[in-house]
């Protein structure tokens, strides 16, 4: 006979295994969002620090450029992030980073205007598509400040257009896709999407992708360009330096804040690379410290290096601010590709090689007669080149693991650390074809828009200034009374002659 009272326990302990699983389910299930929902939270943490970064562009911008031409590139600084976020929406992040293994990593396909299918309930693709945006807006950003005071508003325009919407797409496809040709974030390695050299690039937060991309445009379209009337006079003559009153008054405070604020945004620029951070805390902070240390040995180095290069000036060596300045940059824009994979050594080593990039890049500007006017091609074109080569050679083993994959960190570390040498030729392949592909397209772009005569401003309208001739500010900037009896700077408004 059956036992009532066994069977009465045999039927509550059921019950029991029955609530507990449910309950380990639904922990389990609230455990996965909430990791969702902290990597989606990380992603906009670092889409909002990237895009502060407009205004430190902005102000390092504002304090190099003349005067008369304030409101024109701060005006550009505005466009850049808010035609960028439209043609972004429309065509940029389905080419970047959308289905590309019908093109064999190519370009993207799919997520083109976030359309509902490829987005519907998924709070993370959307974090992804903000914090993208703000990476394709500094790239735009890069060729503004080299290319101001004498591009005329319809051709900066143009090639923002260009350059947003389908150049630097394509280049993220390459690198950072999961199915792009070169790209290192591939899980697998196969017939139908192959490792480049089985290892892909190692450009963890875009020396190439973004940097050397902004770079070699920002070089083209100086070069159609050609030197402002400032710095070269006589058409075909040495570039002169210009004189200590062409900049604002305020020229160094806007352009060191600025260089500070850029270096503040970087730590989401390269930090947040790890795209998540749930169980990536680790390759998070050590990314951020290694940016840290490549950006203050920048500075230091170029600061006391060019000194040295510039020799004595009335019998003493001169420190100057904009040799600090530029080498923090160039600092950072060097470890963004090796941040992830690199030791802090490491970084202190390639932050010095940087500083020596940046000056004798910008040296060899000047001599080849290129007019860059916030020295955006040395910082971003030369310096990303380098850095994309460095992540090639200085990635150990346990770096790669933690930032790509285990499986083949022996194979694919640097050179310098026992790795075959596939990350060295993946490194080479991936930024020849950038820079083909950038330059071929950027000569399209300024080269069409030189021949029709809408590249360059007028020399009258570049002697007058673009405030002046594009935007109606007239006169300059003007005093004017406050209620408390001071004085604030006014635009004196005579009608857009746009």
């Amino acid at each position: 006979n059956t036992n009532p009272g066994r069977a009465s326990r045999t039927a509550e302990l059921v019950t029991m295994e029955t609530t507990m699983e449910t309950v380990k389910q639904r922990v389990l299930t609230t455990d996965a969002a909430l990791q969702t929902d902290l990597d989606t939270m990380w992603l906009c943490l670092g889409a909002i620090l990237v895009f502060f970064m407009q205004t430190g562009f902005a102000m390092l911008e504002v304090g190099t450029v003349n005067k008369k031409n304030t409101s024109n590139i701060l005006l550009k600084n505005v466009l850049d992030a808010s035609v960028g976020s439209i043609v972004w929406w429309l065509t940029g992040y389905g080419i970047a980073l959308g289905g590309a293994i019908d093109s064999y990593g190519f370009i993207g396909s799919t997520h083109f205007a976030l359309n509902t299918d490829d987005f519907a309930g998924q709070g993370y693709s959307y974090g992804m598509w903000l914090f993208q945006w703000a990476f394709a807006a500094t790239t735009a950003t890069i060729v503004s400040g080299a290319v101001a005071e004498r591009c005329t508003f319809t051709a900066y325009i143009t090639y923002s257009v260009c350059l947003t919407g389908f150049v630097y797409p394509v280049v993220v496809c390459w690198g950072w896709n999961t199915q792009g040709w070169a790209s290192a974030w591939k899980s697998v390695d196969d017939d139908a999407n192959p490792l480049l050299f089985g290892c892909g690039v190692i450009d963890f937060a875009g020396s190439g992708v973004v940097h050397m991309t902004g770079g070699v445009a920002a070089l083209v379209g100086s070069a159609f360009l050609k030197p402002r009337k400032a710095r070269q006079p006589v058409t075909g003559g040495p570039l002169l330096t210009l004189p200590s009153d062409y900049a604002p008054e305020y020229g160094p405070i806007f352009q060191t804040l600025g260089t500070l604020i850029l270096w503040m945004g970087w730590y989401g620029f390269n930090g947040v690379s790890t795209l998540y951070i749930v169980n990536y805390g680790l390759v998070a902070a050590k990314t951020m410290v290694t940016t840290t240390l490549s950006a203050g040995t920048g500075a230091v180095t170029t600061l006391f290096i060019g000194s040295l290069m510039q020799g004595k000036v009335d019998g003493a060596y001169v420190l100057k601010l904009g040799d600090a300045n530029n080498g923090v940059l160039a600092g950072l824009v060097a470890i963004t590709a090796p941040c992830s994979t690199c030791e802090p050594y490491g970084a202190f080593i390639i932050g010095f090689g940087a500083a020596f990039v940046y000056l004798g890049s910008n040296a060899l500007l000047t001599a080849c007669k290129i007019d860059d006017v916030v020295s955006a091609i040395p910082v971003h074109g030369f310096c990303g080149f380098y850095g994309v080569i460095m992540a090639s050679l200085f990635a150990t083993k346990d770096n790669y693991a933690a930032a790509y994959y285990s499986d083949r960190a022996k194979d694919c570390a640097g050179v310098l650390y026992g790795g075959d040498g596939s990350s060295l030729a993946a490194a080479i392949c991936f930024l020849l074809a950038v820079i083909v592909w950038v330059a071929a397209l950027s000569c399209v772009v300024f080269g069409a828009l030189s021949g029709m005569g809408m590249l360059r401003v007028d020399p009258t309208v570049e002697d007058d200034g673009m405030d002046k001739s594009e935007h109606g500010v007239t006169g300059g900037y003007a005093a004017a009374a406050t209620t408390a009896g001071g004085a604030e700077m006014v635009e004196k408004d005579a009608g857009s002659n746009l």
